[in-house]
């Protein structure tokens, strides 16, 4: 059963009602959509948080825009391919998941216009000039930043108060990931944790993590998610189950069954990266739009997993979550 904490406003707008926004009439634009996941079904995607806000702009699939979806699977050699192939059929504009589609995108186009929507330290990693003017053909939202780590781990200590040492395993190939890595190392400090590092490059890393883990024991695990880790979600929340506690960046994980996870609202994310693209396709620049920080985030917990773990949440932070899964 799902509980939702808070005010849920229903418009209860038909996906067949007239378009409410005022899009550019005339051209129907071609928007690109690449992503590291897997694809949706066809109901999830009509209702998804992106395509309605585009409804709300007065785009409608089909009628003044046409949407090349293009999902990796979890295989993120195939970005490269996508991204071209996008490129190669003319799309207006690209809209991405993460820094490792970014990359992607661009290096396949320096002029067509690039929407993230959940980019990490895009200034240093060299994507863009500046949050404020990014300079080039990439503009969107940034979903986490090393500060934002620190409440992750806040939180995950509230949910175990006897927290004194945490696993953290993240993709260490990534750049984007290790600066989010840095950033827990130094909240632990500040909280008096102690933090043992598991960086893994190559799927069999895993295994000699979960070894590690299971000789060391520490109070709780902490994955930094990006593609490569997401591809491995099944082994990861199989060995979690019924040894750790964990806090997970995205909700996905704890839908799945994961313990908990606070980041920023994946559907806000994605009505604002919609907006984005209005602007864009209206004749703005990305070059001239700033990157935004997320607003809204989402606290969610997953007793049925807490359960299992024999853990019990404090009522205190059951109270803060948006979302308790039980």
């Amino acid at each position: 059963m799902l509980i939702t904490i808070g005010l849920v406003v229903t418009l209860g707008l038909s996906i067949f009602s007239a378009p409410l926004g005022a899009a550019p009439a005339g051209k129907v634009h071609r928007i690109g959509f690449l992503l590291a996941g897997p694809a949706p079904s066809e109901a999830e995607w009509q209702r998804s948080p992106f395509l309605r806000e585009l409804r709300e702009l007065g785009y409608v699939e089909g009628q003044n825009i046409t949407i090349e979806r293009r999902y990796a699977e979890g295989n993120i050699e195939r970005l490269a391919t996508f991204a071209a192939e996008l490129v190669r059929i003319n799309v207006d504009l690209i809209v991405v998941g993460g820094n490792t589609l970014a990359e992607a995108a661009k290096q396949a186009s320096s002029s067509i216009p690039i929407v993230v929507t959940s980019g990490i330290d895009l200034v240093d990693t060299g994507l863009i000039a500046s949050l404020a003017r990014p300079g080039g053909n990439i503009t969107g939202l940034i979903q986490m930043t090393p500060e934002l780590s620190g409440k992750q781990l806040e939180l995950l200590k509230e949910a175990i108060p006897t927290l004194s040492r945490v696993a953290v395993l993240w993709n260490s190939r990534s750049e984007g990931m290790t600066r989010i890595f840095r950033g827990i190392q130094g909240a632990a400090r500040t909280l008096g944790v102690k933090v043992q590092p598991l960086g893994v490059q190559d799927p069999n890393d895993f295994d000699g993590a979960f070894a590690e883990m299971t000789e060391t024991r520490p109070d709780a695990l902490f994955l930094i998610g990006d593609p490569f880790t997401a591809r491995h979600r099944s082994r990861i929340l199989d060995f979690a189950a019924s040894r750790l506690p964990t806090m997970f960046i995205g909700r996905g994980f704890v839908d799945a069954g994961g313990l908990m996870s606070y980041g920023p609202s994946r559907a806000e994310r994605w009505r604002r990266a919609a907006h984005f693209v209005d602007r864009i396709l209206k004749g703005a620049k990305p070059a001239d739009l700033p990157v935004e920080h997320p607003m809204t985030f989402e606290l969610v917990i997953n007793l049925k997993t807490a359960n299992a773990l024999g853990l019990t949440i404090p009522p205190t932070l059951l109270f803060q979550a948006t979302e308790v899964i039980r």
